[in-house]
């Protein structure tokens, strides 16, 4: 990687910076619904062990493989699935444009997601890692939004010591 990806994309780079910061955020607002308009309709979101990856093994503990899909994940979140109230605060830091192919560009970021339970107020680290994501920036031409084609969170430990309801 040339540290001079990142400059050849200057044009692009606030704009896929401000669309991982709208991701967190979304999050980190409860308005976690609004992430599904941040992935293309065919994009991917995937969150898999830094173990896993290295390892070329498949097992994610989160796969969508469409916005709809993940869509309905939230959906389920929402309705079906019942757990301590919780806010999520992500930190996202590095954030690098590492190769570009037509309109897709290849990003890495550092991120911390620290969760607060709402009833007792503690707070705790739940995953640390790195995002590879592959960001499709055709729409800029015409004033549009880039979109995630591929959000992958991978994070650093093994294991996630509870259930992950919250998408990262």
């Amino acid at each position: 990687m040339s540290l001079n990806m990142t400059l050849n994309n200057e044009p692009h780079f606030r704009a896929v910076e401000n669309l991982l910061f709208e991701w967190a955020r979304a999050i980190d607002e409860n308005r976690v619904e609004d992430v599904c308009n941040l992935l293309a309709p065919a994009g991917r979101y995937t969150v898999i062990s830094r173990f896993n990856q290295d390892r070329g093994l498949p097992l994610a503990i989160m796969d969508s493989r469409s916005a709809d899909q993940l869509r309905d994940r939230i959906m389920s979140m929402r309705i079906a699935n019942v757990y301590e109230p919780q806010h999520y605060r992500h930190i996202v830091s590095g954030v690098q444009i590492v190769g570009k192919e037509a309109n897709l560009l290849q990003l890495r970021s550092n991120y911390m997601v620290v969760r607060t339970m709402e009833l007792t107020g503690d707070m705790k680290i739940i995953s640390v890692g790195q995002c590879q994501d592959l960001v499709d920036i055709s729409a800029l031409s015409t004033g549009g939004d880039p979109v995630f084609q591929e959000r992958k969170f991978v994070f650093d430990s093994r294991v996630i010591e509870t259930l992950l309801i919250i998408p990262l």
